[in-house]
């Protein structure tokens, strides 16, 4: 592997123009292939093997037409004090509005008058129009969204309030001027690690090119894939973050290697050769986590898993190839004076131990102390996890600022918060016979239940399917409302038995309870395939047992106490406000399975970079107490500075207008500071110094049986040593000061 890379690394930094040249190419195409693709027709969301996925695909089938997962709008009103929306010129208002939507667009497929239908609240002080389309939100032209924002424009004019819910009104979500704030925050860490603006710019802008290429490629073939604006956002974050990471730590070997005297193509070759090797498993890790996303069957998060992993490929290729190319143009400007200066004052014996040094051998002193403190402080922060619940947001998580919430509000002021989460009870009678009677003791069933209300069923023309809205009487996202959809549930098993009749239950809430149920019924199987393909993968990295299993250990720590954090703001509301998190509720389902996907990928990032410094150290003959000196020494620098551009990047889209992707951000990059400052950086070298000699042991016979694939470069080192005369490093030396 070292060997390749190094040729490679040589390769690239020879040919820089022609390899310059081709990425510029591919960004350029992959560009022009977004510009010209048409915009994405939709962003499905399915969970397949559900039943609230089943009643939606019977909805289909047996009421062609009305699509079940087209778009949806409330427009509500309500009336200035004193007056009710029943007063007559208020009542006119509303009425030439219901007439006013059904006329505006081709894409509607129904508008309900809330006068007939029974959407008056009890005081008469709120109503609203129930709108329905015939094609889902992304596939809403822009003449539909006009006609709907415009629809309660007289309205207001007259005094009423007009707000409109629903997603017909969904945008793609923005992140605000907060993410630009993050790459900034990561070229100020990188002029301070390297102390120049040409080696702080480089793993910038390859970043920059990598993200550009997947997010391009992702926008080209949104439409044919179905891929949701989330997937991008998904790609952009991940991938941005290790692009840099990864170019950062091959440019910094690459001026360690000058800074021994070697010359410009000699040290690319060795900075690829061996920090490369560290890329290609530290990006295998992130990719074999994301892809394994696949394991829960969930096409959206199957979609965002691969994007993201294709994006991480992408920036793992360029750092081997893109990045030693742009050093050969830089030349020795790559060095900045106080670079080289520090350089010279590391290799001096008098020299300061620098500040890893010193961490280390600190460790090294107290590594119980220093365990215990890293666990148990991790510890006390993962106990909110506890208190996990889950769902997926709606329009309460919405920013009060907006048209979306504030409908949410006043439904919930006006008519109870459960009609913000009606419930669809699919009711299917082909196999009963006596249709009608059965569907009559499912609404009594569920009268009985405790319900805000219960609408008439609806049949279709065949008369073998009914359909029946329920409204709860608590908000969608409540424990109180899923309780009804189980005790539901619970009766239409029963009445299935007696009568023959499906009686299926979907909606928001359903969905939520099967979407979180599909979770965690994921997550053992998701957790063993990944965590047991990594440390394999480690395995082969370290020749160790114990190293791997401690990597896995310390990032179940961390991920733990990263998801404690994110319920301790999100769900709780501890310092909710600094955050943006202006409405409470349950932790988004995907959460918890997707922290640990992307999480371990990144974690093992640092591992990989960190450990595989001290195997080297300690398979180039040092004891292994000095190698963790030694690891640290050349590699917590590094790590801290790629630690803390990668919070910066994740840490940009907590400024997200979307509530999902506000809880990504903030969970990476607290998860990111757990993992790479508390176990990376204390918990691993305590374990380590514990450990000693057995932390690198592997039994013979698994050794023999294991391919070597030499990420330290110890067989490349002896190939250059035997190859190299006893008087070329002076010469070397000469070239780089020169």
């Amino acid at each position: 592997m070292a060997t390749f890379l190094y040729k490679l690394g040589r390769l690239a930094f020879r040919r820089r123009r022609y390899v310059a040249l081709v990425w510029v190419a591919l960004l350029a195409l992959a560009g022009f292939g977004a510009a010209s693709a048409s915009t994405a027709a939709s962003s499905s969301f399915s969970i397949p093997g559900t039943e609230a996925q089943r009643a939606f695909d019977l909805l289909e089938q047996r009421f062609p037409g009305t699509s079940a997962d087209g778009a949806t709008a409330r427009v509500v009103f309500k009336a200035p004090e004193g007056e009710k929306v029943t007063d007559p010129a208020n009542k006119d208002e509303i009425t030439g509005i219901v007439k006013e939507l059904r006329s505006g667009s081709d894409q509607i497929a129904g508008v309900a008058d809330p006068f007939q239908q029974q959407a008056v609240s009890q005081n008469g002080s709120t109503a609203y129009i129930s709108v329905s389309y015939k094609v889902n939100s992304m596939e809403l032209t822009d003449a539909t969204r006009d006609s709907l924002k415009d629809a309660g424009k007289d309205a207001r004019d007259s005094g009423m309030k007009v707000e409109i819910g629903g997603d017909a009104l969904q945008v793609i979500p923005h992140t605000g001027a907060a993410e630009i704030i993050g790459v900034a925050i990561a070229a100020v860490v990188l002029v301070i690690t390297f102390g120049s603006l040409l080696a702080a710019g480089l793993p910038l802008l390859t970043a920059l090119i990598g993200v550009g290429i997947g997010v391009s490629l992702i926008t080209a073939l949104a439409n044919v894939l179905d891929l949701g604006s989330t997937t991008s956002t998904l790609a952009m974050m991940i991938g941005l973050a290790v692009g840099i990471d990864y170019a950062l730590f091959i440019v910094s070997r690459y001026r360690a290697e000058l800074a021994e005297g070697r010359e410009h193509e000699e040290a690319a070759g060795r900075a690829v050769g061996t920090a490369g090797s560290a890329v290609v498993f530290a990006g295998l890790t992130v990719v074999i986590a994301l892809v394994g996303l696949a394991v829960v069957n969930i096409p959206m998060l199957t979609k965002m898993g691969f994007a993201a992993a294709g994006t991480v490929a992408i920036a793992v290729v360029i750092a081997l190839t893109l990045v030693p190319a742009l050093l050969g143009f830089a030349g020795k400007r790559i060095m900045g004076r106080r670079a080289r200066k520090a350089a010279e004052a590391e290799n001096r014996p008098e020299a300061k131990p620098n500040m890893g040094t010193r961490w280390a051998r600190f460790v090294l002193r107290k590594p119980v102390w220093v365990m215990l403190a890293g666990v148990i402080g991790l510890g006390v922060i993962a106990v909110p996890a506890a208190s996990l619940e889950m769902g997926l947001p709606d329009d309460g998580a919405q920013p009060k600022s907006t048209t979306q919430r504030q409908a949410y509000d006043m439904l919930s002021d006006g008519f109870g918060p459960g009609f913000n989460g009606p419930l669809m009870i699919v009711v299917d009678t082909r196999d009963s016979s006596d249709g009608e009677a059965a569907v009559a003791r499912v609404t009594e069933e569920i009268e009985s239940i405790g319900v805000a209300a219960v609408a008439p069923a609806a049949f279709n023309e065949a008369g073998d399917t009914a359909t029946i809205t329920v409204i709860p009487k608590d908000r969608p996202s409540s424990v109180a409302t899923e309780e009804v959809v189980h005790s539901i549930r619970d009766a239409g098993a029963d009445i299935k038995k007696d009568t023959g009749a499906e009686v299926l239950v979907t909606g928001a809430t359903a969905m939520n309870i099967d979407f979180s149920q599909k979770m965690n019924d994921a997550l053992l199987p998701y957790l063993a395939l990944v965590v047991g393909l990594a440390f394999l993968l480690l395995m082969l990295v370290f020749r160790s047992i114990l190293v791997p299993l401690k990597a896995a250990l310390g990032f179940l720590l961390s991920v733990v106490a990263a998801l404690g954090a994110v319920v301790a703001v999100f769900q709780w509301g501890w310092l909710g406000s600094l955050f943006g998190v202006e409405q409470t509720g349950p932790i988004m389902s995907m959460m918890p399975i997707f922290m640990v996907g992307v999480v371990f990928g990144l974690a093992m990032d640092y591992e990989v970079f960190l450990v595989t410094r001290m195997r080297e150290a300690y398979v180039h003959g040092e004891s292994p107490g000095q190698a963790i000196v030694t690891g640290f020494q050349h590699g917590a620098r590094v790590v801290t500075a790629a630690a803390v551009i990668m919070m910066a990047v994740f840490a940009g889209f907590i400024g997200s207008s979307e509530q999902m992707i506000k809880m990504i951000g903030f969970s990476l990059a607290i998860a990111v500071f757990f993992d790479a400052f508390v176990v990376r950086m204390a918990i691993v070298p305590a374990v380590l110094a514990l450990l000693g000699k057995r932390a690198w042991w592997l039994p013979r016979w698994l050794d023999r049986a294991l391919p070597n694939v030499d990420v330290e470069g110890e067989k490349l080192q002896k190939q250059l040593t035997d190859d190299s005369g006893p008087g070329d490093g002076g010469g070397e030396r000469e070239l780089v000061r020169a």
